[in-house]
């Protein structure tokens, strides 16, 4: 019976997953208004425009767009101004002044309603703090704008597209309100939102930046740090990730119930913790892994079910991954994964798989391993044998995930160096590399 219910919800999850990634959903409709729960309808549903300031003592910034004609640029004075604002025409607004506009601490600061609009070059603070409409900075509902230059602070979400394509959010700096982690808004988020380039923002203690259902989005060149996940995909497709910097976060990037793209260029630093990781893939397909230097996190690289679709593959090519706690982690031994030209230094463990399992029945090829025991008698830079790992009473631990207290105990060490010794179980072979590098490529660049 469990098993017949555990099938019964695998259908239906994957039902649901192939009608979440669709290109063209159908979403669902719910109340509109700045302050009421979110619209989640038709993109030309209106914002509806505010009654009024959420603070009488500055000027409202509404009658300053009013009175700007479609395609017009409005530049004001200096000085603090009164949201909230729905921009429904095509303008300029230009902040460079020194503009600040003041959402007085109700639902979101500005909305960006018309399309081919420009924000660039201010700050935008203190939205409401309600998850249920989703209050924030910025709130981006048509196609074609750019957001840049913005300061944001003080909001509960940062820049929340909506239905939303085509738009460039590009040299922002965004930080939520003061909460606990899991109580801040996302910094940046993306909800049925296609084809955005989002580049060179800094988001500092936000909770996410995170993509549901929104494909071919580009991700470049920004900053994340002290965040929960600096970027999670999920039903997102053919996203790329390139050249940005995270660290300190929980989570790098997390791909789930997602296919194609690329994660390549960037840097993953001190994503530590209990689940600490800098990639991580559920039930994902077709992702390139290439060229990141993954270092002193505590897990390197998950695979959880992955990859998910029949005769499809991850790509885990020359990556640095190094001094981390473990530098690969598959949750389950799954095939399709290709290693290749990656350099494994100095992590506590390279290899695991939870279970009694290996990872053999994936291709290893041409990495370096610092803990290597052969030879490079012709020169080549190649092994002149395989490399080859093996799990020993460090199985203990991949097995029995309460026994991860006590991984690189003084006891499991030394356990570990007595089965090495004199085997009295038998070990599991993890993998097996038969044109492993000799010298470290990263030593060669320096």
């Amino acid at each position: 019976m469990r098993a017949l219910c555990a099938a019964l919800g695998f259908v239906a999850s994957v039902a649901l997953g192939a009608a979440l990634i669709d290109d063209d959903p159908a979403p669902v409709r719910g109340d509109t208004g700045m302050g009421k729960p979110a619209n989640w309808g038709a993109a030309d549903q209106k914002t509806p425009r505010p009654p009024g300031p959420n603070r009488s003592d500055l000027k409202w910034f509404q009658e300053l767009v009013d009175a700007t004609p479609a395609g017009g640029t409005l530049k004001p004075a200096a000085g603090s101004y009164a949201g909230p604002v729905v921009v429904d025409r095509p303008i300029i607004i230009d902040g460079s002044n020194g503009v600040v506009i003041d959402g007085g601490g109700k639902g979101t600061v500005l909305v960006l309603e018309g399309g081919n609009s420009m924000l660039r070059d201010i700050r935008l603070t203190n939205s409401g703090d309600s998850h249920d409409s989703d209050d924030a900075c910025v709130n981006v509902r048509k196609h074609n704008n750019t957001v840049e230059n913005v300061t944001i602070d003080d909001c509960l979400f940062g820049i929340d597209l909506k239905l939303a394509n085509d738009n460039l959010i590009r040299n922002n700096r965004i930080s939520s309100k003061v909460r606990d982690l899991g109580t801040r808004g996302d910094g940046l988020r993306l909800w049925y939102s296609n084809n955005n380039r989002i580049e060179r923002n800094r988001i500092i203690d936000s909770r996410d930046m995170v993509a549901w259902y929104s494909n071919d989005n580009t991700f470049l060149d920004n900053v994340g740090r002290r965040s929960r996940y600096s970027i999670h995909f999920m039903f997102a497709a053919r996203n790329v990730v390139e050249g940005n910097r995270f660290y300190d976060n929980a989570v790098g990037v997390y791909v789930m119930y997602s296919g194609g793209g690329a994660i390549r260029n960037n840097v993953f630093s001190h994503a530590t913790g209990a689940t600490g990781m800098a990639i991580g893939f559920k039930e994902a397909s077709d992702v390139t892994v290439e060229g990141n230097e993954i270092i002193y996190c505590g897990t390197g690289i998950t695979s959880d079910i992955s990859p998910f679709e029949p005769g499809s593959q991850l790509i885990i090519r020359n990556n640095r991954i190094a001094f981390n706690v473990v530098g690969m982690r598959f949750v389950s031994n799954r095939e399709g994964h290709v290693i290749e030209g990656n350099s494994f230094e100095g992590n506590m463990t390279h290899v695991s798989v939870d279970g009694a399992a290996g990872a053999t029945s994936n291709r290893w090829h041409g990495n370096y391993w610092d803990d290597y025991q052969g030879f490079d008698r012709d020169g080549d830079n190649v092994g002149d044998r395989p490399h080859e790992h093996y799990a020993y009473a460090d199985q203990i631990w991949m097995d029995f995930p309460a026994a991860r207290f006590f991984r690189n105990s003084p006891v499991m060490e030394s356990l570990d160096f007595l089965e090495r010794l004199a085997p009295f179980s038998t070990p599991v072979l993890i993998l097996r590399d038969d044109k492993p590098i000799f010298r470290n490529p990263a030593k060669a660049k320096s």
